[in-house]
């Protein structure tokens, strides 16, 4: 009896083994069925911050682009706030330019009448804002022209003053202009590069337009006529 006790004492200890073997080949109690889907779930979560990360990087890229069209913005307003000053100080002066006042103004208020939504720009709308502001600078050009027929004009103290803050409004919109071109290019660029187009097409990621590189745009226009 004790032989026979002890063999079926064995038997169920070789079976319990067999179950703790069975056990373990199952990694803790994951079958194929389980580790398959593990590897899905940790793949789809791979995936997913891939993706986030694409994303926040294009956000941050496309940020950056609007700030800049902001300081562009900012800077042609700057100039748009001067010209007023500017007419009336001229006009003191030179009563019978009727003709150039009146451009000035026309081309100031068309100019401040365009506004672009940064997130949303396309090259149509720029061009129509840079040949606005272009014709600001040229009805500007020859408002600062009529100087040279009038001495007592070009000794004007405030005039000199408007002249001296109309140069360096053009030099900061020389500037911005050109950071706005360099962060546009950046986005682009990004935004083109794999893996990033797989997410910007589908997330509305756009392209950027740019400034028109035109005559003397490598530098400020000259507002100062004195010889």
């Amino acid at each position: 009896m004790n032989v026979n006790t002890n063999f079926l004492g064995g038997a169920g200890g070789t079976q319990n083994a067999s179950n703790n073997g069975s056990g373990g080949k199952k990694f803790f109690g994951l079958g194929c069925a389980g580790i398959g889907c593990l590897g899905i779930v940790l793949l789809l979560l791979i995936l997913l911050g891939w993706g986030i990360g694409v994303y926040n990087g294009l956000v941050t890229q496309q940020e950056t682009v609007e700030t800049n069209w902001g300081q562009v913005e900012t800077q042609y307003q700057r100039r748009a706030d001067l010209i007023p000053n500017l007419v009336n100080t001229v006009k003191g002066y030179a009563k019978h330019e009727q003709q150039t006042f009146e451009a000035v103004v026309k081309a100031r208020a068309e100019a401040t009448s365009l506004k672009i939504d940064a997130s949303k720009m396309t090259p149509e709308q720029l061009k129509q804002y840079q040949a606005a502001q272009g014709d600001v600078t040229a009805a500007l050009g020859k408002l600062l022209a009529v100087s040279e027929a009038y001495p007592d004009l070009k000794a004007n103290e405030e005039f000199s003053k408007l002249q001296d803050q109309l140069e360096g409004t053009e030099n900061r919109i020389s500037v911005a202009r050109k950071d706005f071109n360099e962060a546009a290019k950046n986005y682009n660029i990004k935004r083109r590069s794999f893996p990033a187009i797989l997410i910007a097409g589908m997330m509305g990621f756009d392209e950027k337009p740019y400034f028109e590189a035109q005559a003397g745009a490598d530098k400020a226009p000259t507002v100062n006529f004195e010889e």
